[in-house]
């Protein structure tokens, strides 16, 4: 039988987070724990992510309940402003003794390559984020017993997906950390609050399940929206900290940092729309990045090397949604007992 939300002892998803924290240790031990563990596809070659299928299936068994998050690559929306870009960051790279690199604008990730791995081997589920691909792949997708997540941060996008053809909606709010599912790379993300939001989105999309995402941290607010609008939840910044992570050491740290108390919705580092604990980086660049990614992500990304190589977070991509002070340093396991405390027997 294909997958489906109930199939889960606890519907709470892992959020894939692409970049290093997500590890095939991390998924499998959400899995195991009752929920969805994700993968990251984004930023893998197609090898890496069949080698990291095959680990948590080693780990978790055969019959593992997983998923992989694909990113859906769009045209540079503003490739002529990159060099701009680029130019004014070249005193910080001059500083840190490094050379940022020319973008290369046709990146699309491996896109054709992921699709096709995931058709010859599938998996139980696949979530795209950055977009939608065609009705024909989701179709083909289902032909092999996969179940697609399309995520999505207004009603407007989750009116778009369903009638794509996604069989849930992962519903983004203003609160989520790292990079925001906006499809449209040159607006704003939706100010919307998740709670807001999942109302918005449930009257355009009344019969497709509903995975709430953005800034939950709680057991309480896992309860509330269970018993609410959502079909399912997705929490990512509560498991930066999981034993099973391998999230930077001064990326854990900084989560819980009480320098660190904000965050900020940035394209500083990347050339999308992201929510990252703020940094003078982001300050420095709140006006002049411009929407280009992948461009930015490559011509930024010796920097936050360089960064996490002196240990400075003030310099490092430290995605995280507002609900950050409340990510615990445990093995995941116990990270999932207390997201399902409050959860009825």
């Amino acid at each position: 039988m294909p997958f489906q939300l109930a199939d889960l002892r606890f519907r709470i998803v892992q959020a894939p987070m692409a970049g290093g924290p997500t590890t095939p240790e991390l998924a499998a031990a959400v899995g195991w724990a009752g929920g969805l563990g994700f993968l990251a596809a984004g930023y893998l070659t197609p090898e890496a992510v069949r080698a990291q299928i095959e680990q948590v299936r080693k780990l978790a068994g055969d019959g593992a309940l997983f998923g992989v998050n694909v990113f859906v690559p769009q045209p540079v929306a503003q490739p002529y402003a990159v060099a701009a870009y680029r130019e004014a960051l070249l005193p910080e790279a001059a500083a840190a003794g490094v050379h940022l690199p020319e973008p290369d604008f046709a990146d699309t990730d491996f896109w054709a390559e992921k699709v096709h791995l995931l058709m010859a081997e599938p998996v139980p589920v696949v979530s795209f984020t950055f977009g939608l691909p065609t009705s024909d792949v989701l179709a083909r997708l289902r032909s092999v017993g996969t179940y697609t997540i399309g995520t999505v941060t207004n009603a407007d996008e989750a009116r778009l997906a369903v009638a794509t053809g996604v069989d849930a909606l992962c519903v983004q709010g203003t609160e989520a950390g790292g990079h925001r599912g906006v499809f449209d790379p040159c607006a704003l993300p939706p100010a919307t609050p998740l709670t807001v939001l999942l109302q918005e989105v449930r009257k355009v999309a009344p019969r497709t399940p509903i995975i709430a995402a953005g800034g939950i941290s709680t057991s309480a607010e896992v309860a509330v929206l269970l018993g609410g609008v959502a079909d399912a939840v997705q929490l990512g910044t509560a498991f930066l900290r999981a034993h099973e992570a391998a999230t930077n050491p001064v990326y854990r740290d900084a989560l819980v940092d009480r320098a660190y108390a904000q965050t900020a919705v940035t394209r500083a580092f990347s050339g999308r729309w992201a929510r990252a604990l703020r940094t003078p980086f982001i300050d420095r660049h709140a006006a002049d990045a411009p929407a280009a990614y992948p461009a930015v992500n490559q011509v930024t990304k010796p920097l936050r090397a360089a960064a996490a190589a002196r240990r400075d977070p003030s310099g490092m991509s430290l995605y995280a949604g507002t609900g950050h002070r409340h990510a615990l340093a445990a093995p995941a396991a116990q990270i999932m007992e207390r997201l399902t405390a409050d959860l009825p027997v």
